[in-house]
């Protein structure tokens, strides 16, 4: 995979990620644990992204 491609690709998985933040948030009584596992997740993705640009 291209380092172009990969980047890509964990742009992809952030923004699900945030989808589902906001969905478990948007829950009359969202599971606090799923949502930080969610967060923790996001985090890093954005990490390795930031990472990966720098980088290139």
């Amino acid at each position: 995979m291209s380092l172009q491609a990969r980047i890509e690709s964990l742009k992809v998985r952030h923004a699900g990620l945030e989808a589902r933040i906001s969905e478990e948030d948007s829950r009359p009584r969202p599971d606090d644990d799923q949502l930080a596992r969610l967060k923790l997740e996001k985090l890093r993705l954005k990490e390795e992204l930031e990472r990966l640009k720098t980088n290139a």
